[in-house]
């Protein structure tokens, strides 16, 4: 097996866009970026595995608010299909301003554009930090880095934002508002499909201070795409995660073992199942493993907001499920704080921390 050009030694930048618009990986990719093996050696290799375009379910999300209830019941049955079949789907009519979207990303594209100095002021120390900013996942603890610059901010229930641009604070308020009543909706209506109560699941999760957390993911050109991975296969720790992105795909999710690209429907959301989804409904509806693919043509940015419960809500199998089901419950329960901090604290392995908790 013969590999190209590759630079042995650390880089001197502090970003994977400065890393990129240098031009030094073009002539030796650095050796600690190399996530994949090379085509003519990777045969069998799942990460370079090719992968078709996947028709994931569409919601029509106006249809929940529908005075009919006959359209209310069958878009919450599609929904529950989706949950149970991929654990990713599609959102249309959704209510979200156009406007609001294209604001968010700029913002988004503005921080990203600032000089490394400015945006090391949110370089974070801790994973649980309200804003942090870095390149990769977790560098403290990975054999590979991966091809993304970051930005984590916590929302909800305490509402924080970086000071530059400074039109971020004003456009993600609106933003995360919005993205919030969504993914409450959406989560009222995943609770119908199973049969369980709102106000029930509201008290469990302790919903009224829900974390909500807006990541930016900044995937520059890669000279190497066939080596390098914007992130490797993993599933959210979250109940549902909310995405949005610019025109350049990359992102493909796992189903029925095989990995599908998605292209998202113009003006849409696409939405997956997290882990604690998973556990919640003691694993009738999994969360989906997905990853980020890069090119060497254009930037893709995304702009993903997770929504979850209280940071201190212990969250088990719903006991309504449970009993239902006839089976014991499938995981023990977890502190969602203490979940997510293990999770952003070790390597990104698929459903490495979920499968801590499975009895």
């Amino acid at each position: 097996m013969s590999f190209p050009a590759m630079i042995r030694t650390p880089l001197p930048y502090s970003t994977t866009k400065e890393l990129s618009d240098s031009g030094v990986a073009a002539a030796a990719f650095p050796f600690n970026y190399i996530a994949c093996k090379p085509p003519a050696a990777a045969a069998d290799d799942d990460e370079n595995e090719a992968a078709d375009e996947a028709q994931i379910p569409t919601i029509d999300f106006s249809l929940l608010s529908s005075r009919n209830p006959d359209n209310r019941a069958q878009i919450v049955r599609e929904l529950g299909r989706a949950c149970e079949e991929w654990g990713f789907f599609t959102v249309l009519n959704h209510g979200v301003p156009v406007e609001l979207q294209k604001a968010m990303m700029d913002a988004c594209v503005g921080f990203f554009h600032l000089t490394a100095e400015e945006k090391e002021d949110y370089m974070g120390r801790h994973v649980l930090d309200p804003i942090r900013f870095g390149m990769s996942f977790n560098t403290k603890v990975e054999d590979v880095q991966y091809w993304r610059d970051f930005l984590k901010v916590f929302q909800h229930p305490v509402f924080h934002y970086p000071t530059k641009p400074t039109i971020f604070r004003e456009v993600s308020e609106g933003y995360s508002r919005h993205i919030r009543q969504l993914g409450k909706d959406l989560l009222n209506a995943i609770w119908e499909s199973l049969g369980l109560e709102e106000n029930v699941m509201q008290e469990a999760l302790s919903l009224e201070s829900c974390f909500q957390m807006l990541a930016a993911n900044f995937y520059p050109p890669c000279p190497k795409p066939e080596l390098a991975l914007g992130l490797p296969a993993h599933s959210d720790h979250g109940l549902v995660t909310i995405l949005m992105q610019n025109g350049t795909d990359g992102l493909q999710v796992m189903h029925n073992g095989k990995w599908f690209g998605v292209k998202p429907l113009p003006n849409s959301f696409l939405v997956n199942l997290g882990d604690h989804m998973e556990i919640v409904t003691n694993g009738r509806y999994k969360s989906v493993l997905h990853r980020a693919k890069v090119n060497n043509k254009s930037t893709r940015i995304s702009v993903v907001s997770a929504i979850g419960p209280s940071l201190d809500a212990v969250v088990v199998p719903a006991p309504m499920l449970v009993e239902r089901q006839k089976r014991p419950a499938a995981f023990r329960g977890i502190k969602y704080r203490d979940f997510m901090e293990h999770q952003q604290s070790n390597k990104l392995m698929g459903k490495s921390v979920l499968d801590l908790l499975r009895l």
